[in-house]
């Protein structure tokens, strides 16, 4: 490959590029370098579209090489009844950042989607208690099915609930995570009772209004909410915010559109209340779980340095096993 070659990879080349477990290590990493404060804060902009988002998020590291990337992304969560689309859809541009250079385009869909569940792995790492056997995951869709998976292979699940407004769709996915796990994943229409007997409970829903109160939720439990990213949406009430200990990926992206936002627009904490950042605790700054008791809240907005580290374990996989028909390869041996 010369200097002047743009790779463009497609979501099935990143399926083939980045497994869980790398994508896992990766998101670790960038947090713990921007923990470490060795990564510049990253920066995103936000433009609503009638029935959508768009988010623009960028940032850079400095890993095997300097990278910087800038992921372009929509959202409209009305896609899949209306038009047969994904809720997500989007590129990633991802650059040199000591020259400048353009070294690959690529979808967005499975970086988002594995980054933003391994984000909850590694918050589930080091927040959530160690003997956490029972989960309960509100949305049941490819978001909801990466975030069972993913925490799947930090934490030795025993038993799942499965909670979805539409119930079919919560049925499908119980039948399918619970074969492919190989542990008991049942449907559940009471999300309050699953919540209360389960150990960690992930939101990752596109609710515009709160799904868990502070008396959903029992001593010890571990919260991550995924799915409020933009201010309109919401998953969490402020009063289970101030009853617990609440991590963020980034306090100032959470302030502006996490359940954090929501949080503090009503009065029930203030940004001086909030224990950390997701990185200090990686990086050791700040102590995770002090006790068995604690409520924590993991507030998972979706941070710009997750999506460059994805996309440099893609790129590098790529160029590392001799590029196009390396990904052949893996999809005959896949297949």
């Amino acid at each position: 490959m010369s200097a002047e070659d743009v790779l463009l990879l497609t979501a099935e080349d990143v399926r083939k590029l980045l497994t869980m477990d790398e994508c896992i290590a990766a998101v670790e990493r960038a947090f713990r370098l921007y923990g470490e404060g060795k990564a510049c804060p990253p920066a995103v902009l936000s433009m609503h579209a009638p029935n959508g988002t768009f988010h623009v998020k960028s940032g850079m590291l400095s890993l095997s090489r300097p990278y910087f990337a800038a992921k372009v992304n929509g959202n409209f969560p009305d896609n899949r009844t209306r038009f047969g689309l994904p809720t997500i859809q989007g590129m990633i541009v991802l650059c040199d950042a000591e020259r400048g250079i353009p070294l690959a385009v690529m979808d967005s869909r499975e970086i988002t989607s594995l980054r933003t569940g391994a984000a909850t792995a590694v918050a589930a790492r080091y927040l959530a208690r160690p003997d956490s056997h029972i989960a309960t995951i509100c949305g049941c869709g490819e978001q909801g099915r990466v975030q069972l998976k993913m925490l799947a292979r930090v934490s030795r699940l025993q038993a799942v609930f499965a909670h979805d407004l539409d119930q079919g769709r919560a049925a499908a996915f119980a039948e399918e995570l619970s074969e492919d796990l190989g542990i008991s994943v049942t449907r559940t229409a009471d999300l309050s009772s699953a919540v209360r007997q389960s150990d960690i409970c992930v939101t990752c829903t596109t609710s515009r209004r709160p799904l868990l109160n502070a008396n959903d939720v029992l001593p010890g439990a571990f919260i991550a909410a995924v799915g409020a990213d933009n201010p309109e949406k919401q998953e969490l009430h402020p009063d289970l915010m101030a009853k617990s200990k609440v991590v963020a990926d980034t306090l100032d992206q959470c302030a502006a559109m996490g359940d954090l936002h929501h949080a503090l627009e009503a009065g029930a904490v203030s940004r001086a209340e909030i224990f950390a950042e997701l990185g200090e605790v990686v990086a050791g700054k700040k102590p995770g779980r002090e006790s068995d008791a604690e409520i924590i809240v993991f507030d998972s907005t979706g941070m710009a340095l997750q999506d460059v580290a994805a996309a440099a374990v893609v790129y590098e996989n790529f160029t590392r096993a001799g590029g196009h028909s390396a990904i052949r390869a893996l999809g005959e041996v896949a297949s």
